[in-house]
């Protein structure tokens, strides 16, 4: 499953944010790409499969972990 473009685009530099804030060990989990309401539920799905179904994430990973398989494309 491939996350669209815009998404990840967006999903990359919410992970940069965190990081460039927190530093390197901060941790994350896909609920960090939205808004406290859930104004776009087809998105979140599409992120919670990547994150769950496809990838077998733990709740919470390290954001530059998360970063560096959006860059890949994974």
């Amino acid at each position: 499953m491939s996350l669209k473009p815009a998404f990840r685009a967006k999903a990359i530099a919410v992970c940069s944010d965190k990081i460039a804030k927190k530093g390197d060990g901060v941790g994350l989990s896909f609920y960090a790409f939205f808004a406290n309401r859930n104004d776009d539920p087809e998105q979140l799905m599409e992120a919670a499969r990547w994150w769950i179904e496809t990838h077998r994430l733990d709740h919470f990973e390290k954001a530059v972990k998360i970063r560096d398989m959006l860059k890949a494309g994974v």
